[in-house]
């Protein structure tokens, strides 16, 4: 009785620091959600920031610096983080989100907010890079997956609270509340353990073991076997003792497919096309003919993709990550083919009057598959099939590609469009989703509820089948 009961009190302590850490994550999807109900106004003839109202120009900079910022903090994260320890890094990510906010209270020019906006990219790439990681270190294989996907989840609420905000408060009261957030993750995640697998390589076993004695309830037998196995994976692991570099990612087979992998998925999130979809949605709905505000438009997006990350966090340990990837993956290259199909037609003056409802179902459908698949999950499978000794190094080049695909893709939409049409665009998108999908059905292996190292031996195994269940056998003997 006492041990179910110190396995339900550790279980609760992991969902506590996974859901404190991901207080940054909503922080940053308040962020990132900040510019479309607050550029509007930016734009007006009387703006907040400003005497005059700011060029498109000016504009485009406030959305993209974002991704800059994010991509030079990503190679920094992943020093920082071996060096001083999870921890640590995510107390920092305190300090640019508050800056961010606070600048943007005092902002009174473009300089000024252009400033708060890379420091919103510096808290937000430290925020994505960490936050994967550090779940995935404390949490037991059971959960693992359900707590990884807080993630998008946290993020989707960040971002849908952020367009509730901006249409109900002034732009002053809405930083106010943003500054908030950071403030109340460093108060919580202070009094968070650092991670246990990190403790270890850095010999500092009496500390990892405290760690695993608050995240397992107190359950001192589990702590002693898990200690004894995640020594095992330090002890196999030639690299512990030195420095990682870049030819420890191509150092076997399994972790040439686990890097493969991460920089499938990773990128593979804004290749797809999602941030484009956000930001052109409510020129979409207009083009279906639909009475709603571009505010409301964004505010049905944002509920839609809180409902299905939220769908995602429940599902995933039990439909598993590779199922859901599939058919999120497949599910949107067909909706992009949809709406590169209609757009087409549109410019080929085809009467469309009786279909412009399909614009507003296809979206709606792609924030969904979106939602369930790709985008929580891809930071789930990124952690789980790669040894935690280069996790930090390959999570960081992976997320120094996505952010440049990310600025890549906002920046070159508009240029594009005007070259090759809308329906070029989305038909290349087609093409990136395929492509993810069968990256995914001839690599990812299913990794739902099974121990970091039998993960591991099934990538190096040279004839296992991806989602192959067989590997089941190396967690039961594990147990």
């Amino acid at each position: 009785m006492s041990k179910s009961l110190g396995k339900a009190s550790g279980t609760w302590r992991q969902y506590t620091a996974a859901a404190i850490i991901n207080i940054a994550a909503v922080s940053t999807g308040v962020s990132i959600g900040w510019t479309s109900p607050v550029v509007p106004q930016l734009e007006g003839p009387t703006p907040p920031v400003g005497t005059y109202p700011m060029t498109k120009d000016q504009i485009s900079w406030l959305t993209s610096i974002f991704c800059i910022a994010a991509l030079i903090i990503s190679p920094v994260c992943s020093v920082l983080s071996e060096k001083f320890g999870r921890k640590i890094l995510g107390c920092l990510i305190a300090i640019p989100l508050g800056l961010s906010w606070l600048l943007t209270i005092l902002a009174q020019d473009f300089s000024c907010l252009l400033i708060a906006r890379i420091f919103t990219g510096f808290g937000g790439g430290m925020t994505i890079f960490l936050v994967p990681i550090y779940v995935a270190e404390i949490a037991t294989d059971d959960v693992r997956g359900k707590l990884g996907s807080f993630l998008l989840f946290a993020l989707s609420i960040g971002i849908l609270l952020a367009f509730v905000l901006g249409v109900v408060m002034s732009y002053q009261m809405f930083a106010i509340c943003g500054m908030i957030l950071p403030i109340v993750f460093i108060s919580g995640f202070m009094f968070m353990p650092e991670t246990p697998i990190y403790l270890l390589r850095k010999c500092r076993t009496k500390e990892a073991e405290r760690s695993l004695m608050w995240l397992r309830g107190n359950d001192k037998t589990a702590v002693d076997r898990e200690i004894v196995q995640l020594m095992k994976i330090i002890e196999d692991d030639s690299t512990s003792a030195r420095s990682i570099g870049l030819r420890d990612l191509v150092r076997d087979r399994g972790t040439i497919k686990g890097t493969l992998i991460a920089f499938a998925l990773l990128p593979g999130q804004q290749a797809c096309g999602n941030s484009v979809v956000f930001m052109y949605c409510a020129t979409i709905f207009q083009l279906a003919g639909s009475s709603l505000s571009p505010n409301a438009s964004a505010i049905v997006l944002g509920v839609m993709q809180l409902v299905a990350a939220f769908l995602s966090t429940v599902t995933i340990e039990r439909v598993g990550r590779r199922l859901l990837l599939l058919i999120s993956c497949g599910g949107m290259a067909i909706c992009h083919g949809l709406l590169a199909l209609f757009f087409l037609l549109q410019t080929s003056n085809y009467d469309l009057s009786f279909f412009r409802w399909t614009p507003v179902i296809v979206l709606c459908f792609f924030t969904t598959l979106y939602s369930i698949g790709l985008g929580p999950v891809a930071f789930v499978v990124a952690t789980e099939v790669l040894n935690p000794e280069i996790a930090a190094l390959t999570n960081s080049i992976a997320m120094t590609l996505t952010w440049t695909i990310f600025f890549t893709v906002i920046k070159s939409f508009p240029l594009a469009s005007g070259l090759i049409g809308s329906y070029g665009c989305f038909a290349i998108f087609s093409f990136c989703c395929t492509c993810t999908f069968l990256i995914t059905y001839f690599l990812v292996p299913e990794t739902k509820g099974k121990p970091i190292e039998a993960i591991l031996r099934e990538l190096n195994t040279p004839m296992q089948k991806p989602g192959d269940d067989n590997s089941n056998i190396d967690s039961i003997e594990i147990k």
